[in-house]
């Protein structure tokens, strides 16, 4: 995921380790996309979720 999301937007993506079981997305402090009871989100919506927050 964060290669498709550096190629989208041609920006870095930094990862960071959190809890077990733990996936999140941030854009700056904002959470854009995250993983839930439903399991990890779609890669095109976390892509168009980065997009979206850094418009």
């Amino acid at each position: 995921m964060a290669a498709a999301i550096e190629e989208a937007t041609g920006r870095p993506v930094e990862l960071v380790s959190g809890n077990r079981g733990e996936f999140t997305v941030w854009v700056g402090d904002r959470k854009v996309a995250a993983k839930t009871f439903d399991g990890f989100p779609e890669i095109d919506d976390a892509v168009a979720a980065v997009q979206a927050a850094l418009a």
